[in-house]
């Protein structure tokens, strides 16, 4: 499995800023509302973001030898695959209401309630992105000396993720 690319995330991050501000600007010239998730995302976000630390925590713990439990290789799997979509997800959340918020300030100032929304959506998305990068880090295996004849690559893939054992 690939890990994340920055350029990659860095990219959907300006997707979402060039779609949020258009998406904006077509909203509110046509007399439509503000297209702003409401703070109460932030509830699923932080459901995410739990769900993605916890089992990336059950995967270091495995990784760095402090429990003898094997993982099962589609949890490792799936709990790398979460991460990396935290991350994606975030990416564009964050970008999209950057965006929304680039529109918004000529116009509305600081004291508007999508302003306050969009600012409080893009540090929740960040917040998204830092565990799921966190936790993909936690995937990776430490690297094996190969001078080491007790070195083993057991449970580890090509890219040096956590693979565990059925």
């Amino acid at each position: 499995m690939n890990s994340l690319r920055p350029l990659w995330v860095f990219t959907v991050l300006v997707i979402g800023v060039v779609a949020g501000y258009a998406l904006q600007i077509i909203a509110t010239t046509r007399g439509y509302p503000v297209p702003v998730l409401h703070w109460t995302s932030l509830v699923t976000m932080g459901a995410v973001c739990a769900l993605t630390l916890g089992m990336g925590i059950r995967i270091k713990r495995f990784t760095s030898g402090k429990t003898k439990k094997r993982v099962n290789s589609i949890a490792a799997a799936r709990t790398l695959v979460l991460a990396q979509a935290s991350v994606y997800a975030g990416a564009t959340i964050a970008g999209w209401h950057a965006g929304i918020l680039l529109g918004l300030l000529a116009g509305a100032g600081l004291g508007s309630d999508a302003v306050k929304s969009s600012l409080v959506m893009i540090g929740g998305a960040l917040v998204m992105v830092i565990v799921g990068w966190v936790v993909e880090q936690f995937c990776k295996l430490p690297p094996v000396d190969p001078a080491d004849p007790e070195a083993k690559t057991e449970g580890e893939d090509e890219e040096g993720y956590a693979a565990g054992t059925n």
